[in-house]
């Protein structure tokens, strides 16, 4: 792996934009279960999920708001940002097959100042997921510590 190289502060500009596009599958499912211990049957169980209001299995809500992440720590802004908080709406519901586009969009840039601290420079982030139709499924807003 080469060089990582840090995004500065100053890079960043109010309607700034960055995305992933992941596709979901019933391996998808099985492994955030494994990884969380998420086992609820509306995600696991066919069975138990035909019966309910859906009639079919779902993607993990948090799958979404893992997207939003890998959006931060890769993209906008990318290495070394530290998350600080993440408000999320699950506004629909995301089921297996669909295929995600998770985008972090800067709202705006923050430098808080504290007499003998450096600055802590924050960026406060739209994030979004949607689904291949363009459906707002995930909305929410983060605020994100920038290092450099």
């Amino acid at each position: 792996m080469g060089e990582i190289k840090l995004a500065s502060f100053d890079d960043f500009k109010i309607g700034d934009s960055k995305s992933i596009t992941k596709a979901t599958s019933d391996e998808t499912v099985k492994i955030f279960a494994e990884l969380t211990g998420d086992f609820n049957p509306l995600h696991v169980n066919e069975d138990f999920a035909q019966k309910s209001m859906f009639k079919r299995r779902l993607v993990h809500g948090a799958f979404s708001s893992g997207l939003i992440s890998t959006v931060i720590g890769m993209k906008l802004p990318g290495p070394g940002a530290l998350y600080l908080d993440q408000f999320c709406k699950f506004k629909k519901p995301v089921f297996i097959g669909d295929t995600l586009t998770a985008t972090a969009t800067v709202m705006d840039k923050i430098v808080k100042e504290k007499e003998g601290k450096p600055p802590m420079k924050l960026l406060i982030l739209e994030t979004i997921v949607t689904n291949q139709e363009n459906v707002v499924v995930t909305e929410g807003k983060a605020t994100i510590l920038v290092m450099n």
